[in-house]
């Protein structure tokens, strides 16, 4: 497990070293209550790919699909992309820190990213030799 916190340039080369699958943590708004937790997975097929002529990709802002997007385009993608995801109360203000909502849901997201491992370990097409 490697943590890239905001690299997400980094965690793109880390991608194309080729992997069978891949879970990402994240915030995503489903439109369900502050705190509640997805699990989600990424098909290839519906991520655009591409980077056209003059377009810039900040590293320093690759959000988790900025990576995937990119990782399409070199040809890197994963075998599996799973997203485990939090709804966010506000992404609005800029700091540290969790609403209480999100800090409720820290320990059964941690649950849910081992299971969503354990599950992806037990598969023959991604167990780990």
């Amino acid at each position: 497990m490697l943590d890239f916190g905001t690299g997400g340039l980094d965690l793109a080369y880390e991608v194309m070293r080729g992997y069978d699958a891949l879970v990402l943590v994240d915030v995503s708004r489903q439109g369900g209550e502050p705190g509640t937790l997805y699990v989600m997975e990424a098909s290839e097929k519906e991520v655009e790919a591409g980077i056209e002529d003059g377009q810039v990709i900040n590293p320093h802002a690759m959000d988790p699909q900025t990576v995937l997007r990119f990782v399409k385009t070199v040809g890197a993608w994963p075998g599996k992309v799973v997203v485990v995801a939090c709804e966010p109360a506000s992404v609005e203000e800029m700091g540290m820190g969790l609403s209480e909502e999100v800090a409720r849901a820290v320990d059964g997201a941690a649950d849910l990213v081992a299971r969503t491992i354990d599950e992806l370990q037990a598969d023959a097409a991604y167990a780990v030799d």
